[in-house]
């Protein structure tokens, strides 16, 4: 079991404790005050849980988030005056660095109810970024774009239902520009590319797109059209196999770039615990990948058998990436991202590198997290501050990717695409916004429905700098 599954049956049970206890209060109540006081009690109850108690946040809004950064990163001096953050005398920025700031982040009383924002103002790119209700410890700002700002000592930080305080320290990571580079996007699953990389990949001078499954399972929207189960996945699975190819093209990524290596959903950790045993899908009831290959621009290794086994995934990839000779790979990150497929998917990427003579840049990205479903917080449009971290055991380095406006409209048109994102969410879902844009202010959504459209269309794409490049790769 994962940390964030045991995180989340901690989390489910803890709740089972507190209705029982919620319930037997109501059945004291009843007995003793009224009958009728318990039901309105219960209702009451329930949107106040919807309102304000419904996220995913499994530590304490108190928590420090701790982070450790290489040793040779720049820190330039700065300090807080009133609102204003400031540059000491003398110091000097790097217009396209990636810029972090910790400070501390304390809300108000209306900050446990309505979600604390940290308004970033001054220039002509001010920026929002949003974090936890309650909360009360050391955070990170994002300040990726405000050099300028900062520089000319205009930027202001205004805490909206929180307050800002300490002494800040902020740091500075020089980064290449990837975006004039050869960069390869690997995609457990059809939308990983474009939730994460999107704007890098639309941007690169050269871009390839490998999806190593073809997302089958869990297709009751498509059981609801009078589909059986079986039905139901082959026919999503051979939907979002289509989405990993035509999609990008929208960024303008050539069809012959774009490879559906075609492994079934949630099956890769048992490939690799077995590698040349074969795992067909857990829904589709198949054991031949070559159903959702066949979009492919050029012959794999497992198009021989259509085997399902981490052996010919692997060999797919090595061919892949002999082809493509990438200078930068964009992937799941290790540690971050807690969902089995991208773990894997991270662990084949290494394993297939292996024994060839270059080795690319390797660039980390987080499409789930294990302590906060939410994150990033915040509304689309907003800036990315770095994510929960409680373990400064592993030096990180993130590296943050600036989006205009019109790029974030095209990001989201690209997600718009995707089948998954399509089906409208479930009525108990739909019902939970609406208390919170009434009770708790949180905005509705702008491009869809889908919650991926709110967390993945931001002013910024961060990624986080696994390995430097060691030798060059030559021309494909």
């Amino acid at each position: 079991m994962s940390r964030k599954q045991q995180l989340l049956k901690r989390h489910r049970r803890n709740k089972r404790v507190g209705l029982l206890i919620a319930l037997v209060l109501l059945v004291v109540i009843g007995l003793l005050v009224a009958w009728w006081l318990p039901l309105v009690l219960a209702i009451l109850g329930w949107i106040a849980h919807e309102a304000w108690f419904a996220d995913h946040l499994f530590y304490a809004p108190s928590d420090d988030y701790q982070y450790s950064f290489p040793p040779y990163t720049q820190r330039p001096k700065v300090h807080l005056n009133g609102e204003h953050l400031r540059l000491d005398e003398g110091v000097m920025l790097v217009d396209d660095a990636t810029l972090v700031l910790a400070l501390r982040i304390k809300s108000t009383w209306l900050g446990r109810f309505f979600d604390p924002v940290v308004e970033l103002l001054g220039g002509n790119n001010p920026d929002r970024q949003t974090f936890e209700r309650g909360v009360n410890g050391l955070r990170y700002l994002n300040l990726s774009g405000q050099s300028h700002v900062l520089s000319q000592g205009q930027l202001r930080l205004r805490g909206r239902f929180c307050k800002v305080y300490g002494e800040p320290v902020l740091w500075a990571f020089e980064q290449t520009d990837y975006r004039r580079e050869r960069v390869m996007v690997i995609a457990p699953h059809a939308d990983d590319a474009e939730l994460a990389a999107y704007g890098l990949y639309s941007q690169a001078s050269e871009a390839w797109i490998v999806t190593l499954t073809a997302g089958e399972i869990e297709a009751e929207h498509y059981q609801q059209m009078g589909l059986n189960k079986v039905e139901a996945a082959r026919l999503k699975g051979r939907l979002r196999a289509w989405d990993s190819i035509a999609v990008p093209r929208w960024a303008g990524v050539p069809q012959e770039h774009c490879v559906q290596l075609g492994y079934f959903c949630l099956q890769l950790a048992a490939m690799k615990a077995a590698p040349s045993q074969p795992m067909g899908s857990r829904e589709a009831e198949l054991g031949d990948t070559r159903l959702f290959r066949q979009m492919n621009p050029f012959t794999l290794p497992g198009d021989a058998d259509g085997a399902p086994t981490w052996n010919n995934l692997l060999a797919d990839l090595r061919e892949v990436l002999l082809r493509a000779r990438p200078e930068v790979i964009v992937l799941p990150h290790p540690t971050l991202d807690p969902h089995p497929d991208h773990i894997c998917a991270q662990e084949a990427v290494l394993e297939a590198l292996q024994g060839l003579d270059w080795q690319p840049t390797l660039l980390g990205y987080a499409n789930h997290l294990h302590d906060n479903d939410r994150w990033p917080m915040g509304n689309a449009g907003n800036g990315i501050a770095l994510p929960p971290a409680f373990e400064a055991t592993l030096a990180m380095q993130p590296c943050c990717l600036p989006l205009s406006i019109e790029q974030q409209r095209d990001k989201a048109m690209a997600l718009g695409m995707m089948h998954d994102l399509q089906p409208p969410p479930p009525f108990k879902r739909r019902l939970r916004r609406i208390i919170q844009r009434l009770l708790a202010g949180r905005a509705p959504a702008v491009y869809g429905e889908n919650e991926f459209f709110r967390k993945a269309v931001r002013r910024h794409e961060l990624f986080w700098v696994l390995k430097q490049n060691e030798t060059s790769a030559p021309n494909p």
